[in-house]
């Protein structure tokens, strides 16, 4: 065997030099995207719905999208350091709840806000425990249950939040929550 390198990497090398011919090098790093538009609109109307947006967020909750959940979908969180016991004792439906909140017929925005008010009045009042329904979009034909998908997202950014999990069909199933709260708001 020979130690001298084959001839082949100079053939690969002149084929690459025939199929560059006339390309041009790149004298910089930035790309060029042409002279922006006088008027682009979509420019515009993304930072009108930004200053929306931004106006909708109630105690740090937004009603920007969320991942849909299905209306039939047991919906499980839990902060770290709750115990699987009372976590267990909850999905049962074992720790009664003081007070329930029910977001039929409202808004997104309305939804927020009432469920937003509705957490800090139960933190205030040492409640342990409360129920919130949110319904299952059934009455909508096709309609995925926004209302569901938004409280499950809500929920978990609540502070005071400890842990929540989909109902007992008694107390409304997989439509509503039982909602646990930290002691002492």
């Amino acid at each position: 065997m020979s130690d001298k390198p084959s001839s082949a990497p100079d053939e690969e090398q002149q084929a690459f030099f025939e199929a560059m011919k006339g390309v041009s090098r790149h004298r910089h790093d930035r790309a060029d995207t042409g002279a922006p538009s006088k008027r682009d609109s979509s420019r515009d109307y993304r930072r009108e719905a930004a200053v929306r947006n931004e106006a909708r967020v109630i105690d740090g909750l937004s009603n920007e999208a969320v991942e849909l959940v299905e209306s039939n979908e047991e919906l499980l969180f839990a902060s770290p350091g709750v115990q699987l016991g009372l976590l267990k004792r909850l999905k049962q439906g074992h720790v009664p709840w003081d007070a329930g909140l029910d977001l039929h017929g409202y808004s997104i925005d309305e939804a927020r806000d009432q469920l937003s008010k509705f957490i800090r009045d139960a933190l205030r009042q040492r409640s342990r425990c409360v129920i919130v329904v949110h319904g299952k979009a059934f009455s909508q034909q096709g309609q995925q249950p926004l209302i569901k998908s938004y409280v499950n997202d809500w929920l978990r950014q609540l502070p005071g939040v400890l842990a929540f999990c989909s109902a007992q069909p008694r107390d409304g199933g997989t439509g509503a929550l039982y909602v646990l709260l930290k002691r002492g708001g």
